[in-house]
């Protein structure tokens, strides 16, 4: 648009991009933190005070008893 009239200088059309650009920049800057999204704060929760944790194995009553080596029990695929 200003150079319809007559040409301008070459720093003077890089001025007007810088600007452009440099306003375009603050105006999305600008949109993105008026329209962000809100968020909550949440409590940190104690999660230790409200269930237990996994028993240890002296807890639990131990290992299981071990397998034996011959398993007759299971069935053979057909």
């Amino acid at each position: 648009m200003l150079a319809a009239i007559e040409p301008l200088p070459q720093w003077l059309n890089f001025l007007a991009m810088a600007g452009s650009l440099l306003l375009g920049t603050i105006g999305v800057l600008i949109w993105f933190l008026a329209f962000r999204k809100k968020r909550k704060r949440k409590r940190k929760l104690h999660h230790h005070e409200k269930r237990p944790l996994n028993p240890t194995l002296a807890e639990a009553g131990g290992l299981p008893p071990l397998r034996e080596e011959n398993k007759t029990d299971t069935p053979k695929p057909t």
